[in-house]
């Protein structure tokens, strides 16, 4: 009877211990694990905090594979976020957005939403000037991934995408693998098979402002590209099949330079058809992932990223549609041209430009993808 009522007890308390969970710390960069812990098409969702020796914090949610948030230090020593978001699920789910995300199946655009494998056609979304932009209105950013974290530096995503996904053939299970190192980089690692021939693009699809104060345009940020070319685009964004030479245009940053310098230069047809940056650069790199692709730099904080991919383009968003209208975290508006996307990528409508790198991948095949974002600091 005595070990009777000493089990009890202890089942008594272990049931007290289970419904008096202790409350969750805010991350480092101020956001509440709570508010992102709830479900969206019947998934769970949660947040992913990455850190390393290094006092470095990166926030991910599986909504739509996202960062949530980058903490670096600045040139005075003291942490920024870099990034641009939203505090919750909530306002991912509410207020459409790629912020952070893990795009697919197909990043950027497709010529309206046409491709052809095997001599089929097959029509996808079209949501942007009758094009699909990043996989259509329920592409991934806007679904759940599976969340297997695998230490406090790595975390990996997986997506399963059923055959006609958007209209997308195959059955693909996707991941996205990201590693926090010691020296202030995040490793991204995208990989991808198939049952049936499809096409694939992914990216992350980052907000930058390296100045830790996204109320200030980045406009001041210095950028370099590693590109001696780019694929110009029409009117509705489109590439138009050319590639062409960056040497005395305003595109070209071969030389590092402010965004701002040239971006208003509406009479160069491609900044205006762009409303600013919104192009594909042909990177020079050729797919070795140890030349520097691209750097960016914050005069303001120090900060500098610096990115290397083994993808052959890189697009460079300069935040042009962005018009005051969305609160971010902390109750941060997000004006016009506050943030800066480096999104590395096979170019814009490749499966409609068979003379471009190709993006298609057949059953027994493996796509992979690779970009490292590395953070450091100039004094």
């Amino acid at each position: 009877m005595k070990n009777s009522f000493l089990l009890a007890g202890i089942a008594a308390l272990m049931l007290s211990a289970c419904n008096n969970k202790p409350a969750q710390e805010l991350t480092l960069s101020g956001l509440n694990p709570v508010n992102f812990q709830t479900e969206v098409n019947n998934a769970k969702t949660g947040l992913y905090t990455l850190k390393n020796k290094s006092g470095m914090e990166v926030c991910i949610t599986n909504f739509g594979g996202r960062i949530v948030s980058i903490m670096v230090p600045d040139k005075n020593g003291n942490m920024q976020d870099v990034v641009l978001g939203f505090d919750s699920i909530a306002d991912y789910v509410n207020i459409p957005s790629d912020f952070g995300a893990s795009i697919g199946r197909y990043a950027n655009r497709i010529n309206q939403g046409r491709i052809v494998l095997d001599g089929e056609t097959i029509q996808l979304p079209q949501n942007n000037f009758g094009h699909c932009l990043h996989g259509g209105p329920k592409g991934w950013q806007y679904q759940v991934y599976e969340a297997n974290p695998i230490d406090e530096t790595t975390l990996e995503l997986t997506r399963i995408s059923p055959d006609g996904d958007s209209n997308f053939p195959g059955n693909v299970t996707a991941k996205v693998l990201f590693k926090l190192t010691d020296d202030n980089a995040i490793d991204i690692k995208y990989s991808a098979t198939t049952d049936k021939k499809t096409v694939i693009n992914m990216t992350n699809h980052s907000y930058f402002n390296l100045s830790g104060n996204p109320s200030k345009a980045a406009t001041d940020h210095i950028l370099y590209v590693n590109a001696d070319n780019y694929t110009p685009v029409d009117s509705t964004f489109m590439t138009t099949g050319e590639i062409v030479t960056v040497k005395d245009t305003p595109m070209d940053f071969t030389t590092p330079k402010t965004i701002g310098q040239d971006i208003t230069n509406f009479d160069f047809v491609q900044l205006k058809n762009g409303n600013g940056y919104d192009h594909n650069w042909v990177l020079n790199t050729n797919g070795d992932i140890a030349q520097l692709a691209a750097k960016l730099t914050s005069p303001e904080s120090g900060i500098t990223l610096e990115v290397y991919t083994n993808e052959p383009g890189i697009q460079v968003y300069t935040g042009n549609f962005l018009d005051g209208t969305v609160t971010g975290k902390k109750g941060i508006t997000y004006n016009q041209r506050a943030s800066v996307c480096l999104e590395t990528q096979h170019y814009p409508d490749s499966p409609n430009k068979p003379e471009w790198p190709s993006v298609v991948l057949e059953p027994g095949q493996t796509y992979n993808s690779e970009c490292i974002f590395k953070f450091s600091v100039e004094k």
